[in-house]
Order: structure tokens, then C-alpha cells, then sequence
């Protein structure tokens, strides 16, 4: 869907996006969630750019056991990516957790922008 439209990429601080409160239709998040420094407010800004009803996807392409295995390291239960954690997190930010996968080959997390 959309393939027949233009995009625009943007290169911005998460903290601060320039741009107007409901002025997009969604955002592709690859590999942010894990670089937050503050992943309450700044999911909180990218709903303020989202319209209602507007999609997130939080994206990593490899899952969590996998990315700790890789990295020497178990899985905690403080995770952030864990779906326990993430969806109040999202909840309170402003999104509505949609869809959650969490599989060796890929991470993806969809939420649904609040009105």
C-alpha cells in the first residue's frame, strides 16, 4: 500500500522532530527502540507527528534472543523490546500496541497512533 506515492526520509533528533503535530501518516522505526535515551518522552514525540489512527513500526532484523546470543548475553526481564514492557510504555506515549513479533529472524512491533 502507498507504493505509488512519494516518501520523504528525514534525518532528525527524535527529541525534537521538525515537523507539525499530525502531519504524517506513519513511521518506520529500524533499529531505534534500543537507541532511546529517553524512550517515554521519545515515543511520546513521535506520536505528537503522527495523525490519529496513524501507524508505527518499530523494526529490528533480528529478534531479541538472537541479538543478546549474539551479543554474549541472556535476555532480561527489564527488556524494553519485551512485549510486557513495551506495551504500557507505547500505551502511555500515546500508541496502541497492534501486533507483536518477536522471532529469531526479526523484530517488529505495530502500534496504532491514539486519537
Amino acid at each position: 500500500a502507498g507504493r505509488d506515492r512519494d516518501g520523504a526520509l528525514l534525518l532528525a533528533d527524535v527529541a525534537r522532530l521538525p515537523l507539525r503535530s499530525a502531519s504524517l501518516d506513519a513511521v518506520f522505526a529500524a533499529g531505534l527502540i534500543s537507541h532511546l535515551s529517553r524512550p517515554g518522552p521519545d515515543l511520546a514525540e513521535l506520536a505528537r507527528v503522527v495523525r490519529p489512527g496513524g501507524r508505527l513500526a518499530l523494526f529490528h532484523p533480528i529478534g531479541r534472543a538472537a541479538l543478546a546470543a549474539r551479543h554474549g548475553r541472556r535476555i532480561t526481564d527489564d527488556d524494553l523490546r519485551a512485549e510486557p514492557n513495551l506495551r504500557p510504555m507505547l500505551a502511555r506515549s500515546g500508541w496502541r500496541l497492534d501486533a507483536y513479533t518477536d522471532e529469531d529472524d526479526r523484530f517488529l512491533a505495530l502500534a496504532v497512533r491514539a486519537s
